[in-house]
């Protein structure tokens, strides 16, 4: 078993390392080495904890050295972790040991040091050069042993490190310690259960690795027993990164004060912990400033301070510290201040005078100012080296514009910083219009006289200079003396004139409130607007419209190219552009030009007389389109084999592209094409025929060669060449038969000859009608009835009454004929047939008590032969039979059943003291004796005969045996057979 020294050096370890050759020399040394210790020896050692910061303090002193000496030691410190044998850290300390001095050391833990029980121990090493060789460690010190689970308490479960600080993305380890093994204690982190390692059985660590920032509150880590429910836990106070400043530099603007600068970078603060800080230092004064600004800080500076100046910026918080430095010259840092007092003076339509002033600095300082000018949307910068006050003189200006200046001031000699801008706004004054107008014109004759249309540009802001009124316009006739003067007010851009058909000549100019315009002068010879030029096709590029033209025979002082995108018989927004005398082409660029538009140009050439001569016209679109409509196409001339198609109602010139031709497409359920016919595939997989047409010209088109009583579908559609029009809706026709012409020029004679035959013979009927067949009046419908009403006897009728006391019933003219029997009196009536119309008389019998008078009467309104005859028919029937039953009487047998009905009943109802009179209507019957021959409804006129019966004529019951004597049908002039 080996040993060890009196300096702790392991004897084994000494002969391991001697070479063969050496070891009995070193052997003897060795051994006189070990008789005499060396006395520097760490003693006293002390260690004590700091649980916010997880530190280990130690303390010890050496005992040893002489007074007042000093001699340079290292001391080597091994900390174990649980048991000594676990060495968790070892570590060397040098430093300038003094008698009798107290040594300390610190040492910060990654583990809490409440987490597992801790032992130190420290040696010595004489590291002197007066010290003589050899030098060896001194023998280690008694470990110490340091334990804080002992002052924690009894509460069963700890977690540590409380409250701890450190910084975004640093490691971190976290345990917890329960006062009994348990192997139910769960963690979370941010509510996230994690898992740790085992310490020894009451303690287990959580090592976290680049910890985030979640939130300034900090991040949660807790425990908790699954059996007790107890729960223990922390708040990590996660910081963000200390930045070193960045942009750090001083600057002064007066000399008196230098003022430094910086960007602080992330704000490093916690609501536990304050913010990091700043402070300034200056290495050549030794002076030093704590900073009340994140960003900034002052330095005050005297009348004799040095020029040049070494700052060192330092931030701090409770993790780490950065600083950064700067060396400078004082008068390489100056940063003027604002100038002021800035006045414009002098102000003209192009001219200004400015002025300011600048905050002096010292003696003989020279600024450099700069000046910018804004206006038009341009800048015009100027540079001026001034000392105390500035001026500059603004020069060509535009009138009537506005203005903005402004002036900012920099150290002429040493350039560092500009000072803040100073401005200011102003106008300039009008002036009269410095450019002619633009001007252009349009004329069209009209029935002997010619209409003229101006046009001009407004001058532009550049060359009005000022706002534009009104225009001046003077008419001069050329072959008369005399002339004309209008003003159009502002803002117009053109008039309309009439003139007549002689020369004229135009003057525009525009004028504003201080003067007019130069003069713009067009002038209308005879021939303009009379003028006849072929017209010529041009197609537009994605560059616009390439034109060209033959130059005007003769001087020319300019060329003129005019174009609208209307026909020109037409307004439009008519649109010129001015070309110099040599040029005979232009491009007219696409930037107001539509696809499917027609545009139409002309060219004219501008003589020296200022007389527009039209060159050439041209009309093309800028980019064709296929025809978006159909034209109308009306069918006319159908036959059986043929009709006419046309479409001559269809413009050319406001297609969106030159129509080339037309397409004629035919559909047949035979699908057979005629001649001139091909067969083609529409867009929808449909078969039919098509015929082309090649002149648009041509709006009329044949249809032949088709089959009678057939059905066909056609339609029309132009074509350009993009393409042709839409497939829509096809239009039917059906050719007729054959014959059917033949026919319907037989049949509509015929119906016609009907129809009128048909007028006539209604209109003969009528005639007849009204002449032998007149209507008989209504006697329901008579006024009379009204005239004369009786409270007492609402029956009372008012007719012409004549009085009669029949005695006996004759019949005369009575032949052979059937009986007709009523039921209740037992009696027949002979039944037969009749050329002319009989009368029925109906009179109580011999055996009828009461006697009274039989009242008849003649109406002669209604039946003049009656009246004549002089016999009067007795038919006693209730008032209140309504006219609506007469009809039930017109046969025989109806006839009599109701009159034996009616009387018996009447009879009946009738008192013996009523007295008044009972009309009654009778029928004429029928010439004929059929009885089928009766009218089912007879009409009003029908009624020939009226009576009236006194209602005191009261007859018994039928019981009684009363009943009519006789019944009698009488044939007046002839017999009955």
């Amino acid at each position: 078993m080996s040993g060890r020294t009196s300096y702790g050096i392991s004897e084994e370890l000494l002969v391991r390392h001697l070479r063969p050759h050496e070891d009995q020399h070193l052997r003897s040394t060795f051994a006189v080495v070990l008789s005499e210790p060396l006395l520097l020896t760490p003693e006293s050692l002390k260690v004590s904890i700091n649980s916010t910061q997880q530190r280990l303090h130690l303390q010890w002193h050496v005992h040893g050295l002489t007074s007042h000496q000093e001699l340079k030691m290292v001391f080597q410190i091994e900390i174990s972790r649980i048991k000594t044998s676990n060495v968790i850290w070892a570590g060397k300390y040098s430093t300038v040991v003094k008698w009798d001095q107290v040594l300390h050391w610190s040492w910060e833990s990654e583990l809490p040091l409440e987490c597992a029980t801790h032992f130190v121990r420290v040696r010595s090493l004489a590291d002197d050069a007066r010290v003589p060789e050899p030098r060896l460690w001194s023998r280690w010190t008694s470990w110490e042993e340091v334990d804080v689970q002992n002052s924690l308490g009894h509460d069963p479960l700890f977690v540590f490190p409380q409250d701890k600080l450190v910084e975004e993305g640093s490691n971190v380890t976290i345990c917890y310690v329960s006062r009994s093994p348990r192997n139910d204690i769960s963690c979370y982190l941010e509510g996230v259960k994690i898992y740790g390692e085992q310490l020894d059985p009451n303690v287990s660590a959580f090592n976290l690795n680049n910890v985030p920032f979640i939130r300034k509150r900090g991040t949660n880590f807790f425990c908790k027993v699954n059996e007790s429910g107890v729960i223990k836990g922390i708040v990590l106070f996660v910081t963000k990164v200390l930045e070193e400043p960045k942009d750090f530099s001083c600057e002064t603007r007066d000399f008196k004060t230098l003022k430094c600068a910086w960007d602080p970078g992330t704000d490093t603060g916690l609501p536990k912990y304050s913010s990091q800080s700043y402070s300034l230092f200056e290495s050549f004064s030794g002076k030093k400033k704590v900073c009340e600004q994140r960003n900034w800080c002052t330095w005050q500076l005297t009348q004799d301070s040095q020029e040049t100046y070494n700052f060192t910026l330092l931030a701090e918080n409770h993790v780490r510290r950065r600083s950064v430095s700067i060396s400078f010259n004082l008068t390489h840092r100056v940063h003027p201040m604002t100038p002021f007092n800035v006045v414009l003076e002098n102000i003209s339509a192009t001219n200004a005078s400015m002025t300011w002033k600048v905050h002096s600095i010292g003696n003989h300082f020279t600024f450099l100012c700069q000046i910018e000018l804004h206006g038009e949307g341009k800048v015009i910068q100027h540079n001026v080296s001034i000392e105390t006050n500035g001026q500059y003189f603004l020069s060509e200006l535009e009138p009537l514009t506005e203005y903005m200046t402004r002036v900012r001031c920099a150290a002429a000699n040493h350039f560092w910083k500009w000072s803040e801008w100073i401005g200011q706004n102003f106008s300039t004054l009008e002036a009269a219009p410095s450019k002619a107008l633009d001007v252009w014109r349009n004329v069209k004759s009209v029935l002997g006289s010619r209409t003229v249309t101006l046009f001009w540009r407004p001058p532009s802001k550049l060359h009005a200079d000022g706002n534009i009124l009104f225009y001046n316009i003077v008419i001069e006739n050329l072959e008369k003396p005399s002339s004309l003067k209008l003003s159009i007010p502002a803002p117009a851009n053109g008039t309309e004139l009439t003139l007549d058909q002689g020369s004229y000549q135009i003057c525009v100019t525009a004028n504003n409130s201080v003067g007019t315009s130069p003069t713009s002068v067009i002038v209308i010879s005879r021939d303009s607007g009379t003028e006849v030029v072929k017209e010529g096709r041009v197609q537009g590029t994605e560059d616009g419209f390439s034109i060209s033209w033959k130059p005007l025979s003769g001087d020319a002082i300019g060329y003129v190219v005019d174009w609208c995108d209307r026909p020109r018989d037409q307004a439009c927004d008519l649109q010129w552009e001015n070309l110099g005398p040599k040029t005979t082409s232009t491009i007219i660029s696409p930037d107001a030009f539509r696809p499917g538009v027609r545009y139409n140009f002309r060219i004219y050439g501008i003589s020296t007389k200022r007389i527009a001569y039209l060159l050439e016209r041209k009309t093309g679109y800028f980019k064709e389109l296929a025809p978006s409509d159909n034209p109308p196409v009306v069918i006319s001339n159908l036959t059986s084999h043929s009709f006419n198609l046309s479409w001559k109602d269809y413009s050319l010139d406001s297609q969106p592209g030159f129509i080339q031709g037309y397409h004629v497409y035919l559909k047949s359920k035979e699908e057979q094409c005629q001649p001139g016919f091909e067969k083609a595939v529409l867009s929808d997989n449909s078969v039919c025929c098509k015929h082309k047409i090649d002149s648009p010209e041509q709006k009329t088109f044949l249809v032949e060669h088709l089959q009678p009583e057939s059905f066909y579908e056609f339609l029309v559609t132009p074509y350009t060449s993009v393409g042709e029009g839409p497939h829509n809706t096809f239009t039917k026709v059906t050719t007729p038969d054959e014959y059917s012409h033949i026919l319907i020029h037989i049949i509509l004679p015929m119906i016609f000859c009907l129809l009128l035959i048909m007028i006539l013979c209604y209109v003969k009927t009528q005639w007849m009608r009204e002449k032998c067949y007149p209507d008989i009046p209504d006697p329901y419908k008579s006024s009379v009835l009204s005239l004369i009403k009786s409270k007492e006897n609402p029956h009372l009728t008012i007719m012409n009454v004549n009085d009669c006391i029949p005695d006996a019933i004759e019949v005369v003219n009575k032949l052979e004929g059937r009986k007709i029997h009523f039921s209740g009196a037992k009696k027949s009536l002979t039944e037969t047939e009749c050329t002319k119309p009989v009368y029925l008389y109906l009179l109580p019998t011999e055996n009828y008590s009461s006697s009274g008078p039989c009242i008849c009467f003649e109406n002669f309104t209604y039946n003049q032969t009656a009246s004549d005859s002089g016999s009067c028919g007795h038919v006693p029937i209730p008032p209140e039979t309504p006219p609506s039953q007469v009809g039930l009487l017109t046969s025989p047998e109806n006839f009599l059943k109701t009159l034996e009905k009616n009387y018996v009943n009447s009879l009946g109802e009738i008192s013996a003291r009523e007295s008044s009179l009972n009309y009654v209507s009778q029928l004429a019957l029928p010439m004929s004796g059929d009885k089928d021959s009766f009218p089912a409804n007879p009409p009003v006129s029908e009624y020939k005969m009226q009576m009236a019966v006194p209602l005191g004529l009261t007859s018994p019951s039928p019981s009684e045996n009363s009943s009519l004597s006789s019944i009698t049908l009488l044939d007046h002039g002839e017999h009955c057979r």
